[in-house]
């Protein structure tokens, strides 16, 4: 192995170069969309600085010289991804004269390409093609994402989304599960659709209305139907009629999707099970008394309730709790930031090596400084791991690695937003 190859996720390297170059996109008003094949292995080997930048820089070219409103990357590979294989990384339909992408591809990438060991592929139907050889992260993997519950397949999704491209490849990263999915986008326009038939709804922010709201709301009063938004990191709707469940944030990635899956289902998979089936008694006649307080606020017991909508930072109640200890509300921020920013990788490590004891104790440092700061949502994702050990079911805690990641994303989204970091 080369010194430069190493172990990475193929679908942190696309955010990295998404976020690169989010301040072109916006000053061009284009939208990047990936496509990933499912065959497209979650772990490689290589350089995946080598190959940011490559891909950073001939995006970069593509955006400056583009008319479209949207770029489609997409990425290919062998059916049976066995051990070292060429991902193909393709971008189509720029408009782009095809000699000024030819004199670009030869004499703008430095020796980029050569470093990965890739090469040009010269064809005419696809503007943009080159071929890189990985290794594949572990050996004897077909399936890159595997759902931790049966409970979570067999679902039916309606996306709403704008984009046509857009659509097809969120749709056919649900369908990777396999998911049965609906496109919805026509039907919405003509306000004929029937929304009860579905587990969950994915919409794009731009599109919600206040009576769309409302008909997802009557629907949740009567099942329990995901409502998922679709947009970027800064994503903000005022009408705020019916239970959000999450946000999805572009990029969406297979990695992204299969996330979103376990933080919206993983609540039910608790709810399902016997010994937590008649929560409200159970707690009153097993929990100490000093976890009835987190427990009547915890999200096992909102099953019964009907839900209030947390929010992810709620800055008055973070200002009240700073100024009765007589803290400083920005310091406090600052030093959630400094002990937790990267602390869902620390969270995954644990939970894969089941070391409990360093859990339970995450859990109790992290529930402290969530309830300081006013962070409902965080503080909410506590009180249910910490359910976990109440009631024994330590099988259940590989589920909450992916949802601990999306709950820390927004997190500190919302504290950098407050703070004015960038």
């Amino acid at each position: 192995m080369n010194s430069t190859e190493k172990l990475f996720d193929i679908n942190k390297v696309l955010k990295n170069i998404f976020i690169l170059l989010k301040p072109l996109s916006k000053e061009k008003n284009i939208e990047l969309i990936y496509e990933m094949g499912i065959s497209i292995p979650r772990e490689l080997r290589g350089d995946n600085s080598i190959l940011e930048k490559l891909f950073s820089t001939i995006l970069t070219f593509v955006f400056q010289n583009t008319n479209q409103k949207e770029i489609l990357l997409s990425l290919e590979a062998p059916e049976d991804f066995l051990y070292e294989e060429s991902i193909s990384f393709k971008i189509t339909n720029t408009n782009i004269p095809k000699e000024k992408i030819l004199a670009f591809l030869e004499t703008g990438l430095g020796n980029n390409i050569e470093l990965l060991s890739g090469q040009i592929i010269y064809d005419k139907e696809v503007d943009i093609h080159i071929d890189i050889p990985f290794t594949i992260g572990e050996l004897g993997f077909r399936r890159h994402y595997r759902l931790p519950s049966k409970s979570m397949l067999d679902k039916k999704v309606l996306l709403i989304v704008e984009s046509e491209n857009a659509t097809k490849n969120i749709g056919k990263m649900f369908k990777y599960f396999p998911y049965d999915v609906d496109v919805g986008f026509e039907k919405f326009k003509e306000d004929k659709v029937n929304f009860s038939k579905y587990d969950l709804v994915v919409i794009e922010d731009r599109l919600i209305t206040e009576s769309f709201s409302y008909k997802i709301s009557k629907i949740q009063e009567e099942k329990n139907l995901k409502y998922v938004i679709l947009g970027n990191e800064d994503i903000n709707i005022d009408h705020n009629i019916a239970r959000i469940s999450t946000h999805l944030v572009r990029p969406v990635t297979q990695e992204s999707i299969f996330e979103l899956i376990i933080s919206l289902f993983e609540y039910d998979e608790i709810r399902k099970n016997k010994k937590i089936n008649n929560p409200i008694l159970d707690l009153k006649i097993k929990t100490p008394q000093s976890l009835q307080h987190r427990v009547k606020n915890s999200d096992v017991h909102t099953m019964t309730k009907k839900k209030k909508q947390l929010l992810v930072l709620n800055t008055r109640i973070g200002l009240e709790n700073a100024k009765k200890n007589g803290l400083l509300y920005s310091s406090e921020l600052e030093n959630f930031l400094e002990t937790f920013n990267k602390s869902d990788l620390y969270f995954r490590q644990i939970v894969n090596e089941k070391q409990t004891n360093k859990i339970k104790d995450f859990c109790i440092d992290l529930e402290k400084q969530a309830k300081i700061i006013g962070a409902e949502s965080m503080l909410k994702f506590s009180d249910t791991v910490s359910l976990i050990f109440v009631y024994d079911k330590l099988d259940m805690l590989p589920i909450y690695p992916g949802r601990y990641h999306i709950e820390l994303r927004k997190l500190v989204a919302e504290i950098k937003k407050y703070l004015h970091i960038q």
